[in-house]
């Protein structure tokens, strides 16, 4: 018989039949800009940054201009968060488990900054020193799932909803934030809808394709460029059409100009894009 991982003990014990409303939509961004200013940051900071970290920050902004999403819902009113914080999803053990790493205060970093607290984040995981993530598997890994169903929704409404610190059990205050990330595009995967993790109670969850050159139109002419999809999955509780809108707006407007997040028109003079695509991971 199969070992059943505690990934697939926790999915099993989390979802059942869908019965929420949910919004759909992706949008369908060019790259070429973007993967150009990552490089010039990695040659300027150092830091390894991808367009995960991008992505992550034109999030967050976009949440600081949507508050209507930055929140929470308790006793059937909605709560704004104080932060805006967002989560993204790191694979373990190999594929078999997945963890989150949070970002708090996203909007107000830069790409750099985001890059070098999950690199620190995901390394700690991966070398399975979070104490925190390891409190909180030690239960999930001896419980049958007919216990860890009501467990995960009681803790993730304790959490996520009423705000409380459950330190002993390795769960923080809201551990997700408003939005989850996760990169699908690094394992060769185009597109997809993540499915809403009742525990979590985040109202986003955003996918991350991968970058294919693809024909566009640009000033009336056609043109091959790197694009990239990006799907959401939104509480419909949450949100509307008009703060749609709003997350749409702001994520384009960053991807169309990257440089504007450290206060220039383009490229810096003098400066030679290496080209390489590093930068897409």
């Amino acid at each position: 018989m199969q070992r059943m991982t505690v990934r697939r003990k926790l999915a099993i014990a989390t979802w059942s039949a869908p019965q929420e409303g949910n919004i759909y939509g992706k949008l369908t961004v060019d790259v070429t800009q973007a993967l150009a200013y990552l490089r010039w940051k990695r040659e300027t900071t150092g830091e390894k940054v991808t367009l995960t970290h991008l992505v992550g920050l034109a999030a967050g902004r976009a949440l600081a201009q949507a508050p209507g999403l930055n929140g929470r819902l308790l006793f059937g009113r909605y709560i704004p968060h104080e932060t805006v914080d967002v989560s993204f999803l790191v694979v373990l053990e190999g594929g078999e488990n997945l963890a989150k790493a949070k970002v708090e205060q996203i909007h107000k970093k830069g790409v750099a900054e985001i890059a070098k607290e999950l690199r620190t984040l995901a390394e700690r995981l991966r070398a399975g020193k979070d104490e925190a993530f390891k409190k909180s598997q030690g239960p999930l890994a001896i419980l049958p799932t007919w216990i860890i169903r009501p467990l995960v929704w009681l803790t993730g409404w304790l959490t996520g909803a009423l705000g409380v610190d459950m330190a002993a059990l390795g769960l923080e205050r809201f551990p997700f934030g408003a939005c989850v990330i996760t990169n699908v595009g690094v394992f060769g995967l185009d597109e997809g809808w993540a499915p809403p993790t009742p525990f979590a109670r985040a109202p986003v969850f955003l996918l991350m394709g991968a970058v294919r050159p693809q024909p566009t139109v640009i000033g009336g002419q056609l043109a091959v460029r790197k694009l990239m999809s990006l799907c959401a999955t939104i509480d419909h509780r949450f949100m509307d059409g008009a703060q749609g809108a709003v997350l749409a707006k702001v994520v384009r407007s960053i991807f169309a100009n990257p440089w504007q997040l450290d206060e220039l028109e383009g490229p810096p003079a003098g400066w030679v894009d290496p080209g390489d695509d590093d930068a897409a991971g």
